[in-house]
């Protein structure tokens, strides 16, 4: 029997791609924004990235600047975003201790838009969702959007994916959130209006007419996209099935393709009605009321079209839907696996105090008065302790989980070893154990290096907490004789 042949797409560059993608959405526009378009798409994007609130303080931006020869600008949509408008030769934004750290992210501007969109204030703490979360950029702004006080499911249905979504988290620090690995599209008949916020970044055909690191523009199809957008209906309708009623759930993507955007919204209006409406969002981008062969819901105009040249960003779609009332949906319960079944407990009141006393005679770390005040909970797994989300407990403790909450550190023979993780997140309530490298010593420290060390160690416990002279984190080391040995974790390459 002979085999098929695969019918692919014509391979091209992605230079050759996107000025085909540029003809097809000429129509689109008027030859005045076209001509707009073109001449933005001559100029290269600008690094971006945002700061991480819960690891620096809006000051830190400043120190930034200086330290790096960095000219910065201010992203009008996002408080805690900035451009890069200007570098020194010999430091990117990726090569800093501080994006090791994880204080800062490195993302494309438009990208920063969707959780900036939603209305966050007096119903903090909240419960939010993120449906296709990985590899977790936005999942990090939601966090910090909410304080790290307000619970975050962050979910993908892609195994493969998870991994990198627990890197992402964990180096920003968030402990107050959840990773769960399941189809996007069940959530709602799960957890019928139990969120505050949802957000879907739905997968996509990355036609945003700019290629960047993480969204290359490739060719599709035609039959790839009708694929996508009935993929992208079934997610929003799971979201806004699983928002409360009076809530709000954000749908975006990276592409201009009118068939994954505004047709997306249209028939969420034509089958739910006076059910949803969109908001206005205050940014001057509206959405298609027609693609030349369908008119739209007059309400999709109220949706972001981010043509490259409006905010200078890669092309992008954005839409904020508030839920009226409620949807006569089909429900069941979710999939369910206790907590003891996986080897996690709660950890014991000896366990606690013991624990607590520990972290406060070798660091001056108060662990009670932290676990008060983010309303954590102790857990343990083997050696290993652990800060789960209290509420996660009281709601979600029979949902499978791939992760959650940060680690606190190991028990061992030599005495309890602080997590790199629990440290560089709350790095500035460690306030003992402290060992300087030397100036000269931070790059080979950085590297992986040993440093010897001849200091007093009486005082000091078994794992330090290493800083440069200014005072920055530079992992944990563990003194062994004269020397301290390196324990930075190998992905904080």
């Amino acid at each position: 029997m002979k085999r098929k042949k695969k019918t692919t797409v014509a391979e091209t560059t992605p230079a050759e791609w996107e000025k085909t993608s540029l003809q097809r959405f000429q129509p689109l526009l008027s030859a005045d924004e076209f001509e707009l378009l073109t001449n933005e798409l001559q100029h290269p994007l600008q690094p971006s990235f945002r700061i991480n609130p819960l690891k620096m303080k809006p000051e830190g931006v400043l120190q930034l600047a200086k330290r790096y020869h960095w000219m910065l600008a201010p992203i009008p949509f996002c408080p805690t975003g900035y451009r890069l408008k200007e570098a020194s030769a010999s430091v990117s934004l990726s090569q800093t201790l501080e994006h090791r750290m994880g204080q800062y992210y490195i993302q494309e501007a438009a990208s920063m838009i969707p959780v900036e969109l939603f209305h966050l204030d007096a119903d903090l703490p909240g419960l939010f969702l993120d449906l296709a979360a990985s590899p977790g950029g936005k999942t990090t702004h939601l966090v910090s959007r909410g304080g790290d006080r307000s619970l975050v499911i962050a979910n993908d249905s892609s195994a493969g994916r998870i991994p990198a979504l627990q890197i992402v988290l964990q180096n920003w620090g968030a402990v107050n959130q959840m990773i769960t690995q399941f189809p996007g599209e069940k959530y709602g008949m799960w957890f019928p209006e139990a969120f505050d916020r949802v957000l879907i970044d739905a997968p996509c055909s990355m036609q945003g007419l700019r290629t960047t690191e993480s969204h290359e523009t490739r060719p599709v199809t035609d039959r790839e996209i009708l694929a996508l957008s009935k993929r992208q209906v079934s997610l929003l309708t799971s979201a806004l099935q699983a928002v409360k009623v009076g809530g709000e759930v954000v749908y975006s993507t990276c592409t201009l393709v009118p068939e994954e955007d505004e047709a997306v919204i249209d028939q969420i209006l034509d089958r739910f009605g006076d059910q949803v409406e969109v908001l206005q969002t205050g940014i001057s981008a509206p959405g298609l009321l027609s693609d030349g062969n369908f008119d739209y819901h007059p309400e999709v105009e109220r949706s972001l079209r981010l043509w490259p040249n409006r905010l200078h960003t890669a092309g992008f779609f954005a839409c904020l839907l508030r839920k009226t009332s409620s949807f006569d949906l089909p429900t069941q319960p979710p999939p369910s696996r206790p907590l003891e079944r996986t080897g996690f407990s709660r950890l014991s009141q000896t366990g606690q105090s013991r624990l607590a006393h520990v972290l406060l005679k070798d660091y001056g770390f108060d662990l009670a008065a932290l676990m008060e005040e983010l309303d954590l909970v102790l857990v343990s797994y083997r050696d290993r302790r652990f800060a789960f989300p209290r509420r996660m407990l009281s709601q979600f403790a029979d949902l499978p989980v791939q992760s959650a909450g940060l680690p606190i550190g190991d028990e061992s023979p030599d005495g309890f070893i602080p997590a790199h993780a629990w440290i560089s997140r709350f790095f500035d309530l460690f306030t003992e154990g402290r060992v300087v490298v030397p100036e000269e010593a931070v790059s080979g420290w950085l590297n992986f290096e040993d440093l010897p060390f001849e200091g007093d160690t009486s005082s000091l416990p078994a794992v330090v907490i290493m800083t440069d002279p200014a005072g920055r984190y530079l992992g944990r080391g563990k003194l062994t004789g004269h020397r301290i040995r390196n324990l930075l974790p190998r992905h904080s390459r």
